[in-house]
C-alpha cells in the first residue's frame, strides 16, 4: 500500500514537472520573440542591482552598520531578501496576468482541464528576465554569507528556512489568486504585498512595534526574509526556528482552503 502511494506520488511530481516545463518553454519562446527587450530589461536590472548595492554598501559602512548589525551583516540581509524575491517573481509571474484569465472568462477553460487549477494560475509563466538574474545574486548572497563564517548547522538552518521563505511567499500569491476570483482585484494585491515586502531589504529590527509585529505575522516579512538570515549568523533558538517552519506549513494549508473557498464563490463566464 505505502509503496503504491509512493508511485502515485512520484508519477504526480512527474507530471507536474513536465507540465512546468512545457510552460517555462513556451514563456521563454515568447519573450525570444522580443530579444532586444529582454537585453534591455536584464541590462537595467543589473545595473540598478549594482547602484542598489553600491548605495547600500557605503551607507552601512560610513555608518558602522544599522541597529546592531555590521555592513557585512547588512549586505547579507539585502542580498536574502533580493535571492527570495527573485526567486518568487520567477514561479509565481502568472499571478499578474491571472485577472485576466477570470476577466475573459479563459478560467473556465483551466477549471476544465486534467491539470490542477491552481498550479496553473501561480505557476503558468515563468519569467526569463528573472531566470537570468537568479545565478549572479545567489553569487552575491553566498559571498556575503562567507563572509560572515557561518557552521554548518547554521547553513543548514539557512538552506531550510529559504525553503520556508518561498512556502510563505507562494501562500501570499495563492491568497491573491484566491481574491482575485471573488474580487477581481490581483494587479492591486500584489502590488501592494510588493510593497509592504520591500521593507524587508533591511533586517525588521529597524522598524517598531506594532509594524514590526505586523510585518513578522500579519504580512509575514519577517518570516521570509529578516529570519533566515539571522538563522545563518546564528541569532535564533532552535524553537525559533521551528516555529517559524510551523507557522509557513500554517500559512500554506491556511492559503489552500481560501483558494477552495473562493473557488465555491466562483461564478463562471459562461454563466
Amino acid at each position: 500500500m505505502k509503496q503504491l502511494v509512493g508511485n502515485k506520488l512520484n508519477n504526480s511530481a512527474a507530471f507536474y514537472l513536465r507540465i512546468w516545463l512545457i510552460m517555462a518553454k513556451n514563456a521563454i519562446l515568447s519573450w525570444l520573440n522580443k530579444r532586444e527587450s529582454v537585453v534591455i530589461f536584464v541590462f537595467a536590472k543589473v545595473v540598478r542591482y549594482f547602484f542598489y548595492f553600491s548605495f547600500l554598501y557605503f551607507l552601512v559602512t560610513k555608518t558602522n552598520g544599522i541597529v546592531g548589525f555590521s555592513a557585512n551583516e547588512v549586505l547579507f540581509f539585502t542580498a536574502t531578501y533580493t535571492l527570495v524575491d527573485t526567486i518568487a517573481q520567477f514561479l509565481f509571474r502568472s499571478v499578474y496576468t491571472f485577472r485576466q484569465l477570470v476577466v475573459s472568462g479563459d478560467f473556465d477553460l483551466v477549471l476544465l482541464k486534467p491539470v490542477n487549477p491552481l498550479f496553473r494560475s501561480i505557476a503558468g509563466g515563468p519569467d526569463l528576465m528573472d531566470l537570468i538574474t537568479i545565478p549572479p545574486i545567489m553569487a552575491v548572497t553566498i559571498y556575503f554569507g562567507l563572509l560572515l563564517n557561518p557552521t554548518i548547522l547554521h547553513t543548514t538552518y539557512y538552506i531550510l528556512l529559504i525553503f520556508n521563505a518561498l512556502l510563505v511567499s507562494m501562500s501570499v500569491h495563492i491568497i491573491v489568486v484566491s481574491l482575485g476570483v471573488i474580487t477581481l482585484t490581483v494587479d492591486h494585491l500584489i502590488m501592494i504585498f510588493r510593497d509592504f515586502s520591500s521593507m524587508g531589504r533591511f533586517p525588521i529590527d529597524i522598524y517598531k512595534e506594532p509594524l514590526k509585529g505586523f510585518l513578522t505575522f500579519i504580512v509575514p516579512v519577517g518570516v521570509m526574509f529578516s529570519i533566515p538570515s539571522k538563522a545563518l549568523m546564528g541569532l535564533l533558538s532552535p524553537m525559533g526556528i521551528l516555529s517559524s517552519l510551523l507557522f509557513g506549513l500554517a500559512f500554506f494549508v491556511l492559503s489552500l482552503r481560501f483558494w477552495q473557498f473562493a473557488l465555491k464563490k466562483y461564478t463562471s463566464a459562461s454563466s
